[in-house]
């Protein structure tokens, strides 16, 4: 990211001006992630529900057959189910951590070298991403939970439907709709889920998967935030401390690949956790998924999705921080 391109020397007086201008700057961070996390809600959603079957469902054969049979039984409609509370949560998601993270780099340069505009070395940014990663489950796990909660629906009632009718003789044809079953619990939307699962698991219940969540999350923003520095050096003209949107657009995919991708072990466990209490609880806590898992589906099981995760990646976060960094520079024009 581009991180500190208005430092000034550390020996320079900071005036009045300069402390408003900083607090500006503060809160700049936090418009601009709410609006880059807006922007990459839409364009990566639809892959996200097909990451989410794979990884959490059943029946699928590869990533082709899933967008396949997603579109078939239940129409473009249903790559967008579950938008609406992702849309809503992770613009404020991502104004927490990419605010947390701009301010977090600040602390680390003002305990350091003394001044909080003084540029970060890769520990730094690597201190920084780390806390930044575990700052975001607090936030993220009910978000993802409910997200994932909303879009397994329709793959929970076909595997339902699927246990019943092994159950009644070959070729009797039961309607789904006069199937009655007592414990499945379909939402309606994201408060109804909230409020169930509040009802139902208590508040640890939107916390299911946190732990996974942080295995994921602390490396995965590590190696989304690095490398993204690291490319945004690369890519910048010489003499310029402003990048072109196409390389921000370039550094930002390119990282979000990287991330998701190296993720995608963690980020299995924490979606079967997750969608795992809709049903009868399959799965007592991490290690137990992890070695169930293995033991039914092998060592590729982890790998599942990883594909969706890398193509879904370069997108959303091309969007996420190109939309960011020009919020950036649009509101410091001023």
């Amino acid at each position: 990211m581009a991180v500190n391109t208005s430092s000034r020397q550390s020996a320079e007086v900071w005036t009045p001006s300069d402390l408003k201008s900083s607090k500006r700057f503060l809160l700049d961070d936090f418009i601009a992630g709410c609006i880059g996390g807006g922007s990459s809600v839409v364009v990566g959603h639809p892959l996200d529900t097909v990451k989410t079957r794979l990884q959490a469902g059943k029946g699928y054969r590869n990533s082709l057959h899933c967008v396949l049979t997603i579109y078939r039984k239940e129409t473009v409609m249903g790559f967008f189910k579950g938008m609406s509370f992702p849309l809503a949560s992770i613009t404020i998601y991502n104004s927490v951590v990419f605010g947390f993270f701009s301010n977090t780099q600040r602390l680390i340069s003002k305990y350091r070298y003394g001044d909080g505009r003084h540029p970060c070395g890769m520990v730094d940014l690597t201190v920084a991403s780390m806390l930044t990663g575990l700052v975001s489950v607090g936030l993220g796990a009910p978000v993802d939970l409910v997200k994932i909660r909303l879009q397994m629906q329709t793959q929970m009632v076909l595997a339902e439907n699927l246990n019943l009718a092994g159950n009644v003789p070959h070729g009797t044809n039961i309607p789904l709709r006069s199937i009655a079953i007592p414990t499945q619990r379909f939402y309606r939307g994201p408060v109804h889920c909230i409020s169930s699962i509040l009802q139902t698991e208590g508040l640890q219940g939107l916390y299911r998967g946190a732990g996974a969540m942080i295995l994921r999350d602390v490396p995965g923003y590590t190696l989304y935030f690095i490398p993204y520095t690291i490319f945004c050096n690369l890519l910048k003209p010489d003499g310029t401390s402003s990048l072109h949107p196409g390389s921000i657009w370039l550094a930002g995919g390119l990282a979000g690949s990287i991330s998701w991708v190296t993720a995608t072990p963690a980020d299995v466990v924490k979606s079967r956790l997750q969608a795992d209490a809709q049903l009868q609880r399959k799965y007592k806590g991490i290690l137990h998924c992890i070695v169930h898992s293995y033991k039914t589906e092998g060592a590729q099981v982890f790998f599942r999705g990883a594909s969706v995760n890398a193509v879904r990646g370069f997108p959303m976060s091309a969007t996420m921080f190109l939309t960011y960094e020009l919020s950036l520079q649009f509101f410091r024009s001023f």
